[in-house]
Formats: structure tokens, C-alpha cells, sequence
């Protein structure tokens, strides 16, 4: 008999408040993984036959989603990918850093030592907008949908599902602070949707195959996937390197750069403005930056759509660009992903040393 396994975080998809027409000011992560569950109407009917595990991983509000979190999720769920009756996963998560873990999870469990196996198998994230005690929450809903993807033969690699839609890990990104729709995934659009139980795929998932990330910075080596996986699974989540992220605006000035390194920080993301590109006043500290070690990568604010690229914002050949533009195969990622991405490629390298 096949089984789903179900992962709870906590987030506003377990969220309560004292009036159900209240809708904005609650506690999240308040039900555990059970209760979800027994929300959810006519779930034995969607299961199909199917066995359902649950178990509650943290209980947190998404905003303070943290590595140690990050680092179960990543154990647990190659831990029950590996077995031959798991079909997939479904990890109930808060909507705020959903995106965030879902590029985490992408990356990371590419590099398991048992990915080849489970090539076939699905991770879903699903969240919610209303707490669970809303008068019209759309959690079951959500969670339904979820356990519906999980299911399909053609799921594979990380997705997300809110409020019908089903997104990929490296393009999905909340894109309203209140609506049920809240998220998107920029010009590549949706990947499918949940209609009534059934699921219309619009585009074919990429499944768990992580394309080669731009690393044309001296800083950003390549790392095997084995290293990758070992530094996730062993170093203390307080030994994960210090990653920020700092935006190019009117008026920039390198003054925080040059005091993150000198506090020490191992890697900066710039979300540079419009095409991604950067003041001038940050463009001429790179150099400086760099030489002290820093990692860096170039994302941009403007996450709807492509960065285009003829030789380059700074007038140089791609091969000389002062600073990689993060990418994931054709999607340039966003700063927080930009970041994710910086981020295991540093705690790899940690590892190796």
C-alpha cells in the first residue's frame, strides 16, 4: 500500500484567532499536524486507498523560519523519500518564507546521496492565508489540493499549491500580503492547476535535476552534490555561513558593505535595480569587497520577468562581470533565492576544507 507523508511547520495554514471574522490578527502555528488533517473533508476519498503519516517537524510562524528547521525538513525528507511505498511529501508551511524553503529543499536534496531513487517523487508545499479558525479558510482546501499533487504520477522535484495554483520551487514567490492568491511565479506562469481533485498540468514540472548555477565569480566554486549534502546534514545550523542580502538604490553608499566585512559576513546577494544593474558607488567597492574573501551574487529587484543580457549592464565581456547574476538553469532568482543558492554553495565549500 502507497503512502503520503505529511510534514508540519506550523505557519497561518495552523494559525487561531479569538473571532473568525478575524482574519489579520492571529497567532500562527497554534494546531499541530493532526488537527490539520481532520480539517481536511472527504480526505480518505481523495487518499484513494493510500496510507497518510503525519508528523510535526516545528511549529512556528514562517517568518522565523531558521536552518535548524531547514535541516530537519532536509533529513526527514530524504529519510522517508527513500522508502519504496512513499509516493510523495506534503509540508504545510507558513506563506512568508515558503518560497525560501522551497528552494532550499530543491537544492538540497538534489545532492542526497539516495536522489537517484526517488527521481519520480513529488515534495509539495502548502500554506494558507487564513488562520485555521477563519470562517472561510482556505487551508483545507490548500492541503487537499496538496495531497491531490503529491499523488500524481507526473509531480516530481519541489512545487508549491495555494489557492489552485502549482508553482515551481526556483519561481515561486509571494507576491501579496493578504489575498488567498498570493502567490506567483513571474513570466514562466504557473505550472499547472488543481481543478476539483483533478490536477491540468500547463507545462511539465523539471522534476529534481538542479541545473549549473552562473559561478563566474572567483569566490563561487563548484562543489559536488556529496559535499553539499554532507555540510547539510552535519554542520551545526550556527555554523552555517552569515549570507545577506543589501539592495542598489537612490543614494547608495558602500558603507554597509564595507561593515558587513569587516564584521565578517561570507557572502552578499545585491538586488541591483531594474535590469540588474548597480549605482556606481557600489559597482567601484567590489573590488574591495571581494578581496577580502566576500561571495558575492547579483539578482534584481524586478522578479516579474527576465534579466536580459547583450554583453552586460557594465559595458564587459559576461566572462569579466565584477559580480555572477544568480541563476537556476533560465531563471534568474530572486534575492531571497539568490541567497539560498549563495548560501549552500558556502556551506559546501565549508565542508570541504
Amino acid at each position: 500500500m502507497a503512502k503520503i507523508v505529511v510534514l508540519a511547520t506550523g505557519g497561518t495554514i495552523a494559525g487561531s484567532a479569538d473571532d473568525a471574522a478575524d482574519g489579520v490578527s492571529y497567532r500562527a502555528a497554534q494546531l499541530g499536524v493532526d488537527a490539520l488533517m481532520q480539517s481536511v473533508p472527504g480526505l480518505v476519498d481523495l487518499l484513494q486507498g493510500d496510507m497518510l503519516q503525519a508528523a510535526q517537524v516545528a511549529q512556528i510562524d514562517s517568518k522565523d523560519m531558521d536552518f535548524a528547521v531547514w535541516q530537519q525538513l532536509a533529513a526527514q525528507c530524504d529519510q522517508h523519500l527513500a522508502q519504496p511505498d512513499v509516493r510523495g511529501i506534503v509540508i504545510t508551511h507558513g506563506t512568508d518564507t515558503l518560497e525560501e524553503t522551497a528552494f532550499f529543499l530543491q537544492l538540497a536534496l538534489h545532492s542526497a546521496p539516495n536522489a537517484a531513487c526517488w527521481q519520480h517523487k513529488p515534495v509539495v508545499l502548502t500554506c494558507a492565508m487564513r488562520p485555521a479558525t477563519a470562517r472561510l479558510s482556505d487551508g483545507p482546501q490548500n492541503l487537499a489540493d496538496a495531497v491531490t499533487l503529491a499523488r500524481q504520477p507526473q509531480a516530481c522535484g519541489v512545487l508549491a499549491v495555494c489557492a489552485g495554483r502549482i508553482h515551481a520551487a526556483d519561481t515561486v514567490q509571494k507576491i501579496h500580503p493578504y489575498r488567498l492568491d498570493a502567490f506567483g511565479s513571474g513570466h514562466a506562469g504557473a505550472l499547472g492547476y488543481v481543478e476539483e481533485g483533478q490536477v491540468r498540468w500547463l507545462r511539465p514540472c523539471a522534476g529534481w535535476q538542479a541545473p549549473e548555477s552562473s559561478t563566474n565569480s572567483p569566490t563561487i566554486a563548484a562543489t559536488p552534490c556529496s559535499a553539499l549534502w554532507q555540510a547539510i546534514a552535519h554542520t551545526a545550523p550556527a555554523q552555517w555561513p552569515w549570507v545577506e542580502v543589501l539592495h542598489s538604490h537612490a543614494g547608495a553608499t558602500p558603507r554597509a558593505l564595507l561593515t558587513l566585512a569587516d564584521a565578517g559576513v561570507r557572502g552578499m546577494v545585491l538586488a541591483g535595480t531594474g535590469n540588474a544593474t548597480l549605482h556606481h558607488a557600489l559597482l567601484e567597492a567590489l573590488p574591495t569587497i571581494t578581496a577580502r574573501g566576500v561571495a558575492m551574487l547579483l539578482s534584481t529587484r524586478s522578479t516579474a520577468s527576465q534579466v536580459v543580457r547583450q554583453a552586460n549592464a557594465y559595458n564587459q565581456t559576461p566572462a569579466t562581470e565584477p559580480i555572477a547574476l544568480a541563476r537556476y538553469g533560465q531563471t534568474v532568482l530572486s534575492p531571497a533565492k539568490a541567497r539560498v543558492q549563495l548560501l549552500l554553495q558556502l556551506l559546501a565549500q565549508t565542508a570541504q576544507l
